[in-house]
């Protein structure tokens, strides 16, 4: 029996958010219960496992698992040794082994490590050994290494986005790692490092720019030879020393095609660099472009992107609103949890005065509303993305005037209609829709709608990204820096010990 070990850890963190993740942040699982929880999961390792379960000649080890309740600022670095500690224990734990799957992120970092995926990725290396075959998954969010290339056979990286591929992704991890241990193949890696931060609707990779320079990359993944192919789009709001966009391209030994389909793929992806953007509204004309409208608004907080980083308590809009004293009916989330407290004690259908927002990042500050409490819950979500179990903590909705607010005491992601729907509130409900994402499929929102107003609001995950303030990432960078020229230079990876 082949033994095949599985350790997960993801989490994608903007360094621009003040509020640190800890242990508790992370839904943690050992052992046999790895498996379990992805077997009836659409995620990468549940891709995996089906995929595994075809050959009675694996034995899967559930190992670690450590998954980021939602994205959120760097973790705490004695928080993060924990994890890591337990991760790599696992690795020993399951000694001895032939082959080990990764499904990682790629822009997670702790206070004291930039490069959190590489580390993991590192010692796992030095533990099982130099002719273990490891691969392993990334977010197309991730922030690519050369750390992490150095010590991985292959890399595999989603190809959507948003992500509906993440099944997807682990079935493409599980045949490639199975071609590894049967020896048919002997993967090079080629990354082309692109010193370009890209956000917005030309980042949906079904119908944006960036389709373009994407779908040659996947072309090559599967042409003869080709093991995978993708494209970072990194995340622009984990301020690291790598932090930029790359290619990716894996093939079976070495090949001066990849080489040259990887540079010239870095070079289409370059061209697009000024259009791949995200053009913003005011915050003040947004409220007034929705107060005129007559059907339904999308009213995209992207700033506060809890998927992305942000702490999730950002009042911007609400304020707005209550400035400009817009009539039409909102549906807002938000992180608070003192204003959950009070509702809890209040009780369902009771009436009081709360204060909302800035609790959690100091740059927004409180607003005082009164209204009732209509709704209470444990805040144990059920994604209807991917079936995936989320824990938004205690959460109220809280109803005053034309305005009603899913308050949760932990930031849960926000790219689907989940915290909403599980709260009894549908967004086709209300005039408009304040949506903490910056894309999402269409139909959860914007299908339907007369507007969609991507708004320049203050934020941890703002896409007007001069204004976040990076200060580690290696520049010249675009857009922080615009008059630099750029010529791809690929670095070749090809480990040689198997």
């Amino acid at each position: 029996m082949r033994r095949i070990l599985i350790n997960e850890c993801k989490q994608e963190i903007s360094s621009f958010n003040p509020v640190l993740a800890h242990y508790d942040d992370f839904l943690v699982d050992f052992g046999d219960a790895v498996l379990a929880y992805h077997r009836p999961v659409r995620s990468e390792v549940g891709g995996a496992l089906q995929v595994f379960g075809q050959h009675p000649n694996l034995h899967v080890i559930g190992g670690y698992s450590a998954r980021g309740i939602t994205s959120s600022g760097p973790v705490a670095a004695a928080d993060f040794a924990r994890i890591a500690n337990e991760f790599l224990d696992a690795v020993k734990r399951a000694l001895p082994l032939d082959a080990v799957y990764l499904a990682l992120h790629g822009a997670l970092a702790s206070t004291e490590i930039d490069d959190a995926e590489g580390h993991l990725v590192e010692r796992t290396r030095a533990i099982v050994g130099p002719t273990v075959p490891i691969v392993v998954s990334l977010d197309l969010h991730g922030i690519l290494t050369d750390r992490i290339l150095q010590h991985s056979d292959s890399v595999l990286v989603y190809h959507t986005n948003p992500h509906v591929d993440f099944f997807e992704t682990g079935q493409r991890v599980a045949r490639l790692l199975l071609r590894l241990l049967d020896n048919e193949i002997q993967p090079v890696q080629v990354r082309v490092p692109i010193p370009a931060l890209v956000r917005g609707a030309n980042c949906v990779t079904d119908s944006g720019l960036i389709c373009g320079p994407l779908q040659r990359a996947i072309r090559y993944e599967n042409s003869p030879g080709g093991l995978s192919g993708g494209i970072f789009i990194g995340n622009p709001f984990t301020d690291v020393p790598d932090l930029a966009s790359n290619v990716l391209l894996v093939t079976d030994g070495p090949s001066d095609c990849a080489l040259a389909e990887a540079t010239a793929i870095a070079n289409d992806f370059w061209a697009l660099k000024e259009q791949i953007q995200q053009p913003l509204t005011g915050l003040e004309e947004s409220i007034r472009l929705a107060a005129a409208a007559t059907g339904r608004v999308v009213l995209v907080d992207a700033a506060d992107a809890t998927s992305s980083g942000a702490s999730g308590d950002s009042n911007a809009i609400l304020a707005q609103l209550l400035r400009a004293a817009c009539p039409r009916t909102a549906l807002i989330p938000i992180v608070d949890p003192v204003a959950v407290q009070a509702c809890v004690k209040a009780g369902r259908n009771a009436t009081l005065a709360i204060d909302l927002g800035g609790t959690l990042d100091p740059r927004f500050q409180p607003v005082t509303l009164t209204g009732q409490v209509t709704h209470l819950s444990d805040g144990h979500l059920r994604s209807e993305s991917h079936g995936e179990a989320w824990f938004a903590g205690p959460t109220a909705v809280f109803k005053s005037g034309a305005i009603t607010l899913v308050i949760t005491t932990r930031p849960v992601s926000l790219y689907d209609r989940t915290l909403f729907l599980a709260n009894g509130q549908h967004p086709a409900d209300f005039d408009m829709t304040v949506v903490k994402s910056p894309l999402c499929q269409p139909h959860f929102f914007n299908d339907g709608a007369e507007l969609v107003l991507n708004i320049d609001a203050p934020g941890a995950t703002s896409a007007n990204l001069l204004s976040l303030g990076h200060t580690r990432a290696a520049r010249p960078l675009y857009p922080l820096d615009k008059d630099f020229t750029y010529t791809p230079m690929p670095k070749v990876f090809a480990r040689s010990c198997r």
